[in-house]
């Protein structure tokens, strides 16, 4: 395992993975992240996601296209595939998340599944909020999770998308 610190828009994010694949992206907290033991601090193995990272914060990219690892439960990863569903620039309620997922009375496990999420901003969790609109429960925090969106309206809204 390998692990980079990539300086970013809302904050360091400490990226970990192997050879091939991005396993995680943490943000940095105060403490920060410790990275799993034996991972060998290294840039080469994160060129393509540090390159699809940055063109995401400058507008430039709407969907990743990253080789990744996931390791969940079944539940889990068809959270994280149906949070992959959600176009750029929008949102969705976690009840939208579990109904997705065929299983509509689970918004509270949606949620559980969104806060283990490995993969923040490239498995996009920042995009899924409350019922009623609001920003609820971010890993990176609220703070966060508001710049993500506004980045993608205000990209989206200059591609003259919808």
């Amino acid at each position: 395992m390998y692990y980079w610190t990539l300086d970013s828009p809302v904050g360091n994010l400490v990226l970990e993975g192997d050879d091939d694949r991005l396993h995680f992206i943490h943000f940095e907290t105060s403490p920060p992240p410790v990275p799993h033991p034996g991972a060998k601090r290294a840039k080469a193995p994160f060129r393509e996601a540090i390159r699809q990272l940055s063109a995401y914060f400058s507008g430039e990219l709407k969907a990743f296209s990253l080789d990744f690892h996931l390791d969940g439960t079944s539940f889990q990863l068809k959270v994280w595939q149906a949070l992959l569903e959600i176009p750029y620039g929008l949102t969705a309620a976690y009840g939208d998340i579990a109904r997705r997922i065929g299983n509509p009375n689970a918004s509270r496990a949606v949620g559980g599944a969104n806060h283990r999420n490995p993969l923040p901003i490239v498995i996009p969790c920042h995009r899924v909020i409350g019922i009623d609109g609001r920003l609820v429960g971010f890993g990176g925090g609220l703070n966060v999770k508001e710049s993500l969106l506004n980045l993608e309206r205000t990209h989206l809204r200059g591609t003259n998308q919808v």
